[in-house]
């Protein structure tokens, strides 16, 4: 018997070690999860598989298991995991050189404003101040202010703060006559507002430059400072990839090199800002792509921001009689300029708040792109749009749009509008309805780094303080599904990268984020406090 019985278990033991032997080697086994994949049919799993910075296999613990010898295993212990964010349209660089500067975000008057730029110089002792994040609409005198303050307390240091939007920038005598700024300079795109024939110190969009061009460059230490300080926070929200709207050459260049040495750790989708400089180097040559970087696309600015009043209407602003925003550029430029990307290999994204720019990038847009279905051209913000100018929206005409705007802006934004504009404006669902694609983003550092802020503005439709009760203009919300896709594959779409990133899938980069709730299915209040435990890139650990 025993002769019988030996061949048969020596004949299992064997099958079972050539088994054995035929298993791959992977580097991460990621279980015990509830996976949000955010694939085409939205799936779950429970596991999935990391080789060489990549996706290798999504499943259960026990297929893996068997089909793997996994280098390490991670226990998530049932918490959601989901791709990692993309946040569509963001100032990275900018964020990190903000933190080197006076942060004014949050201040609820101009004294506290001022307060706050004494208590910095009091530390730091610079030879120009800068800094941003004032809000006139958070003040109970929501106008303008004026520099005399900062005339009487720093007559010999300049000074320079802009609004949170960018938009606006308040000067002191100091910088003003280191910018060669008087009351009779002539400027074009924007505003030097003179009062009673003297300047009040605000500048709006175009004269900024002025100011702005008259300040110290950061050091190349600095820069690199900033970029570092930039990705330590976007990982602790869970960012893998950011869009920059707006870099110069030397910039994207820093960056690359920092990629390359394994430093700079973050993917960015890298928008060059439109200069004669930019333009004449890169739209000759080939995008630039690299697993971390893309350079592919222009930023240009078509007008200003609502809460300047510089957005351009078609019709008078509601609370300024015949006052109408402006372009930052004549027609003529913006159609020269969009007709030469479109002679190129580039994608333009064109920042547009009022109906009137965004009705002229629209018709633009689409008497350009339509022999040519795949150029993904973006209207970034697509704030307020008139009702027959939704129909130019599409999988090649991308409304790139930030959710917090709808809920920082509704304290105000229908007494600049009126109540028939207002209906065009922040409307979310609407433009999903039209394009079938939303990209969603922060503008940080004008809104807050958080892709929580995010989520909870595009779904609930509040503010952090639950404001409204039941949303604002509730019928422009997005689903939670909706809304994790346009954070995700969405947004890599916008930036031809879904092939490479936004969803859990064999192939993909291995960009993933662990949270302590999920935020598919958490008490919608909630979703504003969620954190992230863990961020992974390339499989990678880096929060």
């Amino acid at each position: 018997m025993f002769k019988k019985i030996l061949p048969i278990l020596g004949l299992s033991l064997l099958i079972f070690s050539c088994d054995s032997s035929k298993k791959t080697t992977a580097d991460l086994l990621v279980f015990n999860a509830d996976v949000y994949t955010v694939d085409s049919s939205f799936s779950a799993a429970e596991a999935f598989a990391v080789k060489d910075g990549k996706f290798l296999e999504i499943g259960s613990a026990e297929s893996l298991k068997d089909k793997y010898d996994f280098k390490q295993e991670l226990n998530v212990n049932g918490k959601a995991v989901f791709p990692g964010f993309i946040d569509a349209h963001t100032h990275f660089y900018r964020l990190g050189l903000q933190q080197q500067k006076v942060d004014l975000t949050g201040t609820k008057s101009f004294s506290e404003v001022v307060q706050k730029i004494v208590d910095f110089q009091k530390e730091r002792n610079l030879d120009f101040i800068t800094g941003r994040g004032w809000d006139q609409n958070d003040w109970d005198i929501k106008e303008f202010p004026t520099k005399d303050t900062l005339d009487i307390l720093f007559p010999d240091t300049p000074i320079a703060i802009t609004r949170i939007d960018g938009h606006a920038l308040l000067a002191n005598q100091a910088a003003l006559d280191k910018a060669n700024i008087t009351a009779s300079t002539k400027t074009s795109g924007g505003e030097i507002e003179v009062k009673d024939g003297k300047l009040t110190g605000i500048l709006i969009d175009n004269p900024m430059d002025l100011v702005q061009k008259a300040q110290l460059e950061p050091t190349t230490q600095e820069n690199i400072a900033a970029l570092l300080e930039a990705q330590k926070i976007c990982f602790s929200y869970g960012l893998t990839t950011v869009d920059d709207a707006g870099l110069d050459r030397s910039t994207i260049e820093l960056i690359d090199s920092l990629q390359q040495a394994g430093t700079l750790k973050m993917r960015v989708y890298a928008m060059i800002s439109n200069t004669p400089e930019n333009l004449d180097y890169y739209l000759d040559k080939d995008p630039l792509k690299t697993d971390r970087l893309n350079v592919r696309s222009v930023k240009f600015y078509g007008d200003g921001a609502l809460g300047s009043r510089g957005a351009a209407l078609k019709k008078e602003y509601s609370d300024k009689h015949e006052h109408f925003g402006a372009l930052l550029s004549p027609v003529k430029d913006f159609k020269e300029t969009a007709i030469r990307i479109a002679n190129s290999k580039f994608q333009m994204n064109t920042h547009a708040i009022g109906d009137s720019a965004n009705g002229l990038v629209l018709k633009t847009y689409d008497s350009l792109l339509k022999s040519d279905p795949n150029r993904r051209w973006r209207v970034e913000h697509a704030q307020v749009i008139d009702s027959v100018d939704f129909k130019y929206f599409s999988k090649n005409i991308i409304p790139s749009v930030q959710p917090t705007h709808a809920t920082s802006d509704m304290y105000w934004a229908e007494d600049r509008l009126g109540a028939k504009r207002i209906k065009g404006a922040y409307a979310f669902k609407k433009l999903l309805d039209v394009a079938g694609i939303v990209s969603l983003g922060t503008d940080f550092p004008v809104e807050e780094v958080s892709p929580f802020y995010t989520f909870y503005a595009a779904v609930a439709r509040k503010d952090l303080q639950q404001y409204p009760e039941g949303g604002y203009r509730v019928e422009e919300a997005l689903s939670r599904e909706q809304t994790l896709r346009g954070m995700t594959i969405w947004a890599a779409y916008s930036n031809f990268e879904e092939d490479e990133k936004g969803s859990i899938e064999a192939g993909k980069f291995a960009d993933f984020v662990i949270l302590d709730k999920d935020i598919m299915k958490v008490n919608e209040d909630e979703i504003p406090n969620i954190e992230v435990l863990q961020t992974y890139i390339n499989g990678e650990k880096v929060y």
